[in-house]
């Protein structure tokens, strides 16, 4: 199975490079967003690809791009990948990459929790609240939430970890008309795809979004959508509350690096085992499978 670790198209000036995906300028209003099989965890991006994950990626964020697309618009061009590249980089972007519209990004994460868990959890344990959002007492590790809640966070640089943030501060960031109507996107997003997910026995337990202006201000949601790597998914018929469930996402690589005494979350990333890479792509593509009803496209 091929790998594509880093990205080397020499047609297309390069951008940047972030955790997962590698971006190019395509004219000075597009991007060719190419999401490669790196693997961050922590906010550490590890040295290992896991074949096929960023394909994985792409097929899935293109199956909710479209289901969604009634509720907002998205960065997606329909321009084939393949055309605005040369004929000996095509393999580096088969099924791996879109020509995307070139946005002003919101620097803020739209979070949406519907399941208390991660973060959300240990803030819980120790405030009551989430992101300042309080929430009724006695809820457990994985209990579902009375409603979704919107707990924004600040992007941060790469390696550094993304700092969750209140609305209040976010309102201030970006102006409160803007955050409103981010707020009740995302939630609707979220309402949406949880509500389908349930019919395919997954729950998402939560997700994040990003968010982009065009030339004329209007909103569009970019980048990924409801991916392994930007959301938490449950089988349902072994979901419980009072633990952590297991996950359709990079949970084999958490928890092998949670043995590890020795890493402090920081990079250098440790080398990662073949058995933990070959279940976390198999838990990638099982995802994508039972969501989507469709395998991995050649």
């Amino acid at each position: 199975m091929n790998s594509l670790y880093q990205s080397t198209l020499h047609s297309l000036p390069l951008l940047g490079r972030g955790k997962v995906r590698d971006n190019y300028a395509v004219g000075n209003d597009k991007l060719l967003i190419v999401t490669t099989d790196r693997l961050s965890a922590f906010d550490v991006v590890m040295n290992e690809p896991i074949p096929s994950k960023g394909r994985v990626l792409n097929q899935m964020s293109d199956f909710w791009f479209e289901k969604l697309g009634h509720i907002v618009p998205n960065h997606l061009t329909g321009i084939a990948p393949e055309s605005v590249v040369q004929p000996d980089e095509v393999e580096q972007v088969k099924g791996r990459a879109v020509v995307a519209k070139r946005l002003q990004p919101i620097l803020v994460e739209a979070v949406v929790r519907g399941y208390i868990i991660g973060s959300g959890w240990k803030d819980y344990q120790e405030t009551g609240a989430v992101c300042g959002v309080t929430l009724p007492q006695g809820l457990r590790q994985a209990d579902k939430l009375p409603q979704p809640i919107f707990t924004p966070a600040a992007k941060a640089d790469l390696g550094e970890h993304d700092e969750n943030i209140s609305f209040a501060d976010m309102e201030n960031r970006i102006g409160k008309e803007l955050a409103a109507k981010i707020r009740d996107v995302s939630i609707q997003l979220y309402r949406t795809a949880a509500d389908y997910a349930a019919t395919r026995g997954i729950i998402i337990a939560d997700t994040k979004f990003e968010f982009g202006l065009d030339d004329d201000g209007v909103l569009h949601l970019m980048d990924e959508v409801l991916t392994a790597d930007s959301s938490r998914f449950w089988p349902a018929d072994s979901y419980a509350p009072g633990m952590s469930p297991p996950s359709f996402d990079k949970q084999f690589v958490r928890d092998y690096l949670e043995t590890l005494s020795d890493w402090k979350k920081t990079a250098p990333a440790p080398a990662l085992p073949a058995d933990v890479i070959e279940k976390t792509g198999a838990k990638y593509r099982e995802a994508l499978e039972r969501l989507t009803g469709e395998t991995l496209k050649d």
